[in-house]
């Protein structure tokens, strides 16, 4: 099975029946950004702060597995020269549709993270990589190839989930999994993925996650957790995911 094929368009069929990670922006939201008033995201509920981006104008940024037309648009409002890598047609078409109808360029490349990517060594200012390396079962490759492509004190962006949404059912209130999580090692773990519409994904531990940016080169600089924005989990304050800022050295 070529999972992340699978995953892709797992993707395309949840942006069709309204996926809130597969929404775009409005016109609004996009008219305020202009005016220097915007938010983004790069797990549930927590905004990620300014000043992790520094000033955006004239910076070259990627957004790795962030289409869908809801980061881009704002970066490109605030003047950052801004290419999009995502392996779902609908996310590369919908971050089309706000480029064409927002009036603005974007460059927009449907490829999968896994593979090398294709951009030359320090091409980027600032990678943006909202939550999607649960779709893929090695993480520590896509930390290298982040590292590589930045330019030398550029910044990476990342939100991750740490992993304990995997262990427990759908209401969140029984432990029925072992980690880690993946279904291509545990046939049951695939039936239940393809029987429940959840895409092929994998649980990742902060020692790959965080230990996989430092073991890339990357400097951690600032963290925050946080949690799934509703459900069992959400009611009783436990973080499933964290956001971290590192640079390239």
């Amino acid at each position: 099975m070529n999972y992340q094929l699978e995953n892709a368009n797992v993707i395309d069929r949840w942006c069709l029946e309204g996926w809130i990670w597969g929404q775009a922006i409005t016109h609004e939201i996009y008219s305020q950004a202009l005016k220097g008033q915007w938010e983004v995201y790069l797990t549930p509920t927590k905004f990620v702060p300014h000043e992790w981006f520094g000033c955006l104008k004239g910076k070259k940024i990627l957004g790795l597995a962030s289409g869908g037309g809801q980061q881009i648009p704002i970066f490109s409002a605030l003047g950052a020269q801004c290419t999009v890598l995502d392996y779902s047609s609908a996310q590369c078409e919908s971050e089309r549709k706000v480029a064409q109808r927002e009036g603005y360029d974007v460059e927009i490349i449907q490829a999968d993270m896994t593979q090398r990517l294709p951009f030359p060594n320090e091409a980027f200012d600032l990678i943006f990589h909202p939550v999607s390396n649960c779709y893929v079962e090695k993480v520590e490759p896509i930390f290298r190839e982040c590292y590589r492509v930045l330019k030398k004190g550029g910044i990476l962006l990342g939100g991750y989930d740490i992993g304990i949404n995997y262990a427990f059912d759908d209401g969140e209130d029984r432990i029925i999994y072992s980690l880690p999580f993946n279904p291509l090692k545990n046939q049951q773990l695939l039936n239940d993925c393809l029987k429940n519409d959840w895409g092929i994904q994998f649980s990742h531990t902060l020692e790959e996650q965080l230990g996989g940016q430092l073991q890339a080169g990357f400097q951690i600089t600032h963290l925050y957790e946080d949690t799934n924005g509703e459900g069992n989990l959400h009611d009783h304050h436990i973080p499933s995911y964290i956001a971290v800022r590192s640079i390239k050295k």
